[in-house]
């Protein structure tokens, strides 16, 4: 099926052909009918999207000390290639649409094959044939509405949420700032609720549209407003003032303040400079409040992609109830779309229509994209030419996953090791799976992982997923006869590794987890060094891991599992690797404060079988521009150390020895050599899995000791008995 995208790398906006995504357990299927262009938001996209490197640094300076701070932990190579990774994914356009349910996840069912709908959410209710949406971003189109006027579901939501935040009441005077295809649906929406309506904009089609659509007083912006508004309230200024427009200053701010009551509210919903005029604001004691999209719960991956509804006791109006209360309004003739509506053009022309649109030829408010009724066939699979390998390579290579690890480190990483031929990608995103696997020259792209355990020329599969699919793809994969690849960490359960470790006892497999930091040059120097040694040693490892956000997946249970068990493993398999000898038992301790429930602030020491100390120092409250890593081997009269794994030194006898590397070399390539080396030649996995299974069991213990406070074993023999089906160590 046929999607459009916007290249931000340079700007371009394209049609591409991509496999369809199944539906989720909490997702529907939908055959658009009708999208609807976000003139604005859409147009302000793409213009930052064609600046230069230079213009998009001016226009997001965040970006711009985050890849300032990588330069200077990482090197400009490995901060050249992850930025490149996040600027050359396309973005997929749109996100309001309406069509016709054709596949429904499971557990879904208020919502039939066949049934209208209408659907929202950027990511979801794109310009595209066919779409999959989370149900808490759809709900049924009334019968008296076409699927153009369903297809405003989502700019009717902002408009509506931004209403409710303006907390009117029947009577209230209320100014809208801004008459674009918002404003006028925030207009229209006012007036369903009985109040008296000021808009303002300084466009006279604008002016006139609205005054059209029910507006009692509109106001010429090019000129000072401010009279007309106290002519229209009396003297005492707008209830609240809702901004609409866009402006990259802080103009439609300070002339809201003017215009607003004292203890008046102002909405910020357009895109505007939020500099605010305090003396205004504080004079008046303003209310000051910026909208978000169109609803509580649209953000919240809980709710769009865990499928949670909030309780409407709770939280009266979601994003899916504004949705619902919009289309209800306009079904019962209190919003008029038609009247909207400034163009209608086929989805097949969709390029033309956006060049309409970036060079202004005509006026637009509401663009319509129109699909057609013939039903649209689709595949979850999609081949490419590709030139031929197989003089060059021996083992047939299947990713599963391609987030911003796939295409920012391993992929790069893969093309330089010879020895893969890359046959297929699953990827739930058919658009991101299309992206890479013409960019990296796949066979094949597919939204259905099975396609790749049952394709005979696939002898290795990478499981490159969020943590929690881990575990059941790799046994998945051991099960169908594959050697398979699972970047870290193996489990997020002592169930999930007990599955994992009788799949591939069972199996005969390969596995490898990616634990890529016993590879790199800087370790590889000090193990050369420390394989006379006689002595226990103290090994410690320091991590400024740098903070994520409270509501990242990493952080979340059932999806990353902490960053404990997901990051922190990384040091207790590199101090494995540095001593030759699993951990046996761990205590660990958390620093206290208003993010401690994270557990991303801590020191881990463990006990070594033959006798060594390590120590794992990881911090999330570091300044992001000190290098990320460091390493020290100190035991039998020798110092090694490891910095960023840029460097290593090794002091013995007085002397001090050291190496640099150009950039941070973590040893993802040379993980990947190993790797295809031994497939290649038959070979037994890298590293034993009864240090794989040490390793995921002392991050367990990690977790634990840092809620009990005591030291937890790690008991790599009770495990094993465990798996053997006797619970007796």
């Amino acid at each position: 099926m046929k999607q459009v995208f916007q290249s931000y790398r340079d700007g371009e906006i394209f049609v591409a052909d991509v496999p369809v995504s199944k539906p989720g357990q909490g997702q529907i299927l939908v055959r658009n009918r009708a999208s609807l262009i976000s003139v604005g938001t859409e147009r302000a996209m793409i213009e930052v999207a064609k600046k230069s490197l230079l213009g998009k640094a001016r226009a997001r300076p965040d970006w711009v000390r985050q890849v300032v701070d990588k330069i200077r932990t990482e090197g400009l190579g490995e901060a050249y290639r992850q930025s490149l990774a996040r600027l050359d994914m396309p973005v997929p356009l749109g996100y309001s649409s309406a069509g016709v349910v054709v596949e429904v996840g499971r557990e879904v069912t208020e919502f039939k094959i066949g049934e209208r709908v209408a659907c929202s959410g950027s990511g979801f209710a794109g310009h595209a044939e066919i779409i999959t949406v989370p149900r808490n971003l759809c709900t049924p189109i009334p019968d008296p509405l076409s699927f153009e006027e369903a297809s405003f579901v989502a700019l009717g939501g902002i408009a509506l949420e931004a209403v409710r935040l303006a907390r009117t009441e029947i009577g209230h005077r209320v100014a809208v700032i801004g008459l674009g295809l918002i404003g006028q649906l925030a207009v229209q929406i006012l007036k369903a609720g009985g109040c008296r309506v000021i808009g303002v904009d300084l466009v006279a089609e604008k002016i006139e549209l609205a005054r059209n659509l029910g507006a009692d007083f509109v106001i010429d912006g090019a000129t000072d407003p401010l009279p007309a508004v106290l002519a229209a309230t009396d003297g005492q200024g707008a209830d609240s003032v809702i901004i609409m427009a866009g402006s990259p200053d802080s103009g439609p701010l300070e002339q809201a303040a003017a215009m607003c009551r004292e203890r008046g509210r102002v909405i910020a919903t357009g895109l505007v400079d939020l500099t605010i005029p305090r003396q205004a604001f504080y004079e008046k004691e303003i209310e000051f409040v910026v909208s978000r999209a169109w609803g509580p719960g649209l953000y919240d991956v809980d709710y769009t992609e865990r499928d949670v509804i909030y309780p409407l006791p709770y939280v009266r109006w979601t994003a899916r109830r504004n949705m619902e209360v919009f289309l209800d309004l306009t079904a019962s003739g209190q919003i008029d779309l038609a009247s909207l509506i400034t163009h209608r053009i086929p989805f097949d022309d969709v390029l033309d229509g956006y060049r309409m649109i970036l060079e202004s030829r005509e006026p637009s408010i509401g663009v319509v994209l129109g699909y057609g009724d013939e039903p649209v066939p689709f595949t979850r699979r999609l081949d490419f030419a590709v030139p031929s390998r197989a003089a060059t390579a021996s083992v047939g290579v299947g990713l599963i996953g391609a987030g911003l690890f796939a295409r920012g480190t391993l992929l790069p990483a893969l093309r330089k090791v010879p020895g893969a031929e890359l046959i297929a990608l699953a990827e739930l995103s058919g658009a991101d799976g299309q992206h890479l696997s013409k960019k990296y020259d796949f066979a094949y792209t597919t939204t259905d992982h099975t396609a790749l355990l049952d394709d005979d020329r696939i002898k290795l599969v990478f499981v490159l997923t969020r943590h929690n699919a881990h575990a059941g793809l790799v046994v998945e994969v051991l099960q169908a006869g594959k050697a398979v690849y699972v970047e870290k960490p193996l489990a997020l359960s002592r169930t999930e590794l007990l599955n994992v470790f009788r799949a591939w006892r069972d199996s005969s497999g390969f596995l490898m987890v990616g634990f890529n930091r016993r590879f790199a040059p800087a370790t590889r120097f000090l193990q050369a060094r420390l394989g006379y040694r006689s002595d226990p040693a103290i090994v410690t490892v320091r991590c400024n891991a740098g903070s994520l956000p409270a509501d990242s997946w990493v952080h979340d249970p059932q999806s990353g599992g902490g960053r404990i068990v997901g990051e922190a493993c990384h040091f207790v398999d590199l101090i494995q690797a540095l001593t030759g000898s699993p951990p046996r038992d761990v205590v660990a301790r958390a620093t206290t404060g208003s993010h401690a429930d994270l557990q991303d602030d801590f020191i881990a020491t463990m006990s070594l079988a033959e006798g060594s100390v390590g120590s794992i120092a990881y911090a999330a409250g570091g300044d992001a521009s000190f290098p990320r890593e460091y390493a020290e081997v100190i035991g039998n009269g020798t110092i090694g150390t490891i910095r960023n794994f840029r460097s290593a030194t090794w002091t013995e006898g007085g002397r001090t020895r050291r190496r640099r590397w150009r950039g941070a070399d973590r040893g993802h390539r040379g993980e990947l050599a190993v790797l295809l080396e031994h497939l290649t030649e038959g070979r037994s996995q890298p590293v034993a899995m009864e240090e794989y299974l040490a390793t995921t069991l002392a991050t367990f213990a990690i977790r634990d000791s840092l809620v009990s406070g005591e030291p937890i074993p790690v008991d790599l023999d009770g495990f094993l008995a465990e798996a053997a089906g006797d619970d007796t160590p």
